[in-house]
């Protein structure tokens, strides 16, 4: 299956429980074969699981999901090591980030100390246990899903942890249309129970190496610069973007032009992708207008390269 093929058909298998939300399931999508986690912030009820659950199930790999609560410990995250009587030696019992697909719903209502339990295997895919590492599995996503942070019984994401997630998007509630469409749907059955995996994990391994080999001009390259050090110029940002998220901002419109069936990155690309990638990592100073509304105005205010973008 070719790559533009296999991406839509993910896309299109979580749309069938998450009817209206193209842009959320493309998004998610682009994150997986883009190597990088998703944060998914809303308010309870608009299929913020339904997404991380759906994306799961459409590829044929290992998932686990962690459901994070306020006596969640890191060693419920990572694993542990045991004491095997048998063999009297310490053995490690894997936790359950030990996936290709890991599912952490409501992380913020687990302790700062926990959430910190995923700061090394987020960034570096793996876990370091009583002085011993070990790799976590490839690929390996985290699809964490949080209420907003105001919400009675949750903590804030600490700026390092939201710093490792490349793309935080909201789901919105639906339209009529489609609330009407969903409550027909699921008067009868689950559409869960009719989900199946459309791409395999090989699948994804290879998607994920083809879209690395996406070329990105010089051009687009310092676009992607330009937009991020805008945010840190900006007297209403008091914390911008990190080089981390120009790495991630370019990996991912890598993916989206692949998903387009290009072989090069446009500004589109970049600017579609602005936000997600962007705006969770700022924080604004008092009385400033939204950080969505920030990147949307980096973006208005910095030029767009122009010319050949293609591979010479």
């Amino acid at each position: 299956m070719e790559f533009r093929d296999a991406a839509r058909a993910v896309c299109a298998n979580i749309e069938t429980v998450l009817g209206g939300k193209p842009q959320a399931a493309e998004t998610a999508v682009v994150v997986l074969l883009a190597e990088g986690h998703l944060l998914i912030e809303d308010v309870p009820g608009v299929g913020k699981t339904v997404l991380a659950k759906a994306l799961a199930r459409s590829v044929s790999c290992s998932v686990r999901r962690i459901q994070f609560t306020s006596d969640l410990m890191p060693s419920d995250v990572t694993g542990v090591s045991a004491f095997n009587p048998a063999t009297t030696e310490f053995e490690f019992k894997p936790g359950p980030v030990f996936a290709n697909i890991v599912v952490g719903d409501e992380i913020n209502r687990a302790s700062p100390k926990t959430q910190s339990a995923l700061l090394e295997a987020m960034e570096e895919r793996q876990v370091t246990v009583d002085g011993t590492t070990y790799r976590l599995a490839s690929p390996f996503t985290v699809v964490a899903t949080q209420n907003p942070h105001e919400m009675e019984g949750t903590y804030a994401l600490p700026e390092a942890q939201r710093d490792r997630f490349m793309a935080r998007i909201e789901i919105g509630y639906p339209d009529a249309a489609a609330e009407v469409d969903m409550l027909a749907d699921r008067d009868e059955e689950n559409p869960f129970d009719r989900l199946r995996p459309v791409v395999s994990v090989e699948d994804v391994q290879r998607m994920i190496a083809q879209a690395r080999g996406v070329h990105v001009s010089g051009a687009v390259q310092r676009y992607v610069v330009d937009l991020v050090q805008s945010t840190r110029r900006d007297h209403r940002i008091r914390l911008g973007a990190s080089p981390r998220a120009s790495l991630q901002l370019v990996r991912a419109a890598k993916v989206r032009a692949a998903v387009a069936g290009r072989s090069f990155v446009l500004p589109d690309d970049v600017d579609t992708l602005a936000v997600p990638v962007l705006a969770h990592r700022l924080l604004a100073v008092r009385g400033a207008p939204s950080a969505d509304d920030l990147v949307r105005e980096v973006v208005a205010s910095v030029a767009v390269p122009a010319g050949d973008l293609r591979p010479t």
